[in-house]
């Protein structure tokens, strides 16, 4: 029998999925608790249709984040912290400083997404990776300065 998931349901599938399944376990767990409709021609026209515009605007936001990517991998972005001795920050460059200093450029990137992959206490230059959409990163050049 075969069902469209209204909640995400352990070992089975998460909401929205089709999924094949035994009749009694549909009549006797699945549909009684709300966490699954039966399949009718009508739903899985709709269903059809509901996954068709999420790939539309999935498309959409995967074109737009390519583009974004392209114009990022191009940045060099400069931050100023104030340091001691030696080059050692007070403190360190946190994803959300990048954030914000990307967002005065114009770029819109949430501070989640930055992957920091060692903990800036000095300066000099580093590369951070920004997760723009699945499958799509962007590598820009971080340079910390020193705070006058």
């Amino acid at each position: 029998m075969q069902v469209i998931l209204e909640q995400d349901v352990p070992n089975l599938g998460k909401k929205g999925e089709l999924k094949e399944v035994a009749k009694g376990h549909a009549r006797n767990h699945l549909l009684p608790r709300g966490l699954a409709v039966e399949a009718t021609p009508q739903r899985l026209r709709e269903w059809k249709q509901r996954q068709e515009k999420e790939e539309a605007i999935n498309k959409e936001l995967e074109e737009k984040a390519r583009k974004q990517a392209g114009k990022l991998s191009q940045k060099e972005i400069g931050i100023k912290m104030p340091a001691g001795e030696g080059g050692r920050l007070f403190g360190s460059v946190t994803p959300a400083d990048i954030a914000k200093k990307l967002s005065e450029e114009g770029f819109e990137v949430d501070k989640k997404k930055i992957e920091v992959s060692e903990q800036i206490k000095n300066l000099g230059s580093y590369t951070v990776d920004v997760r723009l959409h699945p499958g799509i990163k962007a590598e820009i050049m971080i340079r910390v300065e020193k705070e006058d």
